[in-house]
């Protein structure tokens, strides 16, 4: 396919699961959010168990000239408001070298970027690639400890720790985001063992604690999964308050 404004060398398809033009969650400003399909966590609490297939047949390919036809209809709202792209999932990492070349693109275009990850994925030269083009890291830390982290993703943890470990040596700013799970991920010791992890990473400028929601239990209805949290609560205010004044206590710059 020849980029119809010359973007490509080589233009890369993603698999997509949805995209949101006027995002203003998933980093700062208004951005363009870009939802890949394929996941290889199986998080209890996710909310988009839709976007866990990589080959799954809602899934739309698109090229990346085609996205960033569309992406820079926005260049306005971004400069506007300090926004840019944010690629999200899913997992972007098992899209490696979409990842990389969307974001290669977007520099090219000035816009700052965004990548929402766990971590979880191998280290190469699509990833490098991907990294040194990326602005903000938005790290979904799940946990600290080895065991409630396979209890929460199904999968072990030393993979989003050595991702972590790698963002730390090339200094890439990242913003840590925790889901407050109760029952789950509310732990008072284990809360302390995230909270003193997350200060040796000393690139990570900003801490998010997201309080757990239902909002996402009807996907997990409609696709006739098991759902194991249906009846779990939300955490209340205070307790996500609690949890804010404990990581602050660490120094940590939390939201």
């Amino acid at each position: 396919m020849q980029p119809k404004s010359g973007w490509m060398m080589k233009d890369i398809a993603g698999k997509i699961h949805s995209i949101e033009t006027c995002g203003t969650v998933d980093g700062p400003g208004i951005r363009y959010v870009i939802f890949t399909q394929g996941c290889p966590l199986r998080c209890l609490y996710c909310h988009n168990p839709d976007t866990w297939k990589l080959n799954s047949k809602s899934a739309i390919e698109k090229p990346v000239s085609q996205l960033m036809e569309d992406i820079v209809k926005y260049k306005s709202y971004f400069k506007f408001s300090g926004g840019g792209v944010t690629l999200t999932g899913g997992e972007p990492l098992l899209q490696e070298e979409f990842a990389a070349a969307l974001f290669e693109q977007c520099k090219k275009e000035g816009l700052h970027t965004c990548l929402d990850t766990s971590g979880h994925g191998e280290i190469n030269n699509a990833t490098e690639r991907l990294l040194a083009n990326t602005d903000l890291i938005l790290l979904d830390i799940k946990s600290a400890t080895p065991d409630t982290f396979k209890k929460v993703t199904g999968l072990p943890i030393d993979t989003t720790l050595e991702f972590a470990r790698y963002l730390l040596e090339q200094n890439i700013e990242a913003w840590a985001r925790f889901v407050l799970v109760p029952g789950l991920t509310d732990d008072e010791d284990e809360l302390h063992t995230l909270a003193s992890y997350l200060t040796t990473l000393k690139n990570v400028t900003r801490v998010g604690v997201l309080p757990f929601h239902q909002l996402g239990a009807y996907k997990w209805q409609d696709m006739k999964m098991r759902y194991q949290l249906a009846d779990t609560p939300e955490p209340t205010p205070a307790q996500t308050a609690r949890v804010k004044e404990l990581f602050r206590g660490y120094g940590l710059s939390v939201k």
